[in-house]
This record gives structure tokens, sequence and C-alpha cells, in this order.
């Protein structure tokens, strides 16, 4: 049985040939998703210090 080929994400253009409008909306989802990656290890740091709490008392 051979395995299915994996396709592998296509390479970004470099950054010299990509248009100002492609440059923003990359930089738009990256500041969205390091937004979304920091609220979201708050939020597990908040739920273990919790969790620390309610085992102490």
């Amino acid at each position: 049985m051979q395995m299915p080929k994996q396709h592998l994400p296509k390479a970004p253009a470099p950054d010299e040939t990509r248009t100002q409008k492609e440059l923003l909306d990359e930089l738009a989802y990256l500041r969205a998703e390091n937004a979304y990656l920091k609220k979201l290890g708050a939020l597990i740091e908040a739920k273990q210090a919790a969790a620390l709490q309610k085992k102490r008392k």
C-alpha cells in the first residue's frame, strides 16, 4: 500500500514582490493571531491559578 503524498504549503512570495495590501493583510492576520494566543495563554494561566487556589483550601 502506498502512502498518500503530502501537499506542502506553497512558500509565500518574497516581501519585495508582494503588494502593500497583501503585506497589510498578513500584518492584520498576524496581529489577530498574536492577540488570540496571548488571550489563550492568560486564560490557561488564570484557570491554573484558580485550580491551585481551590486545591489549597
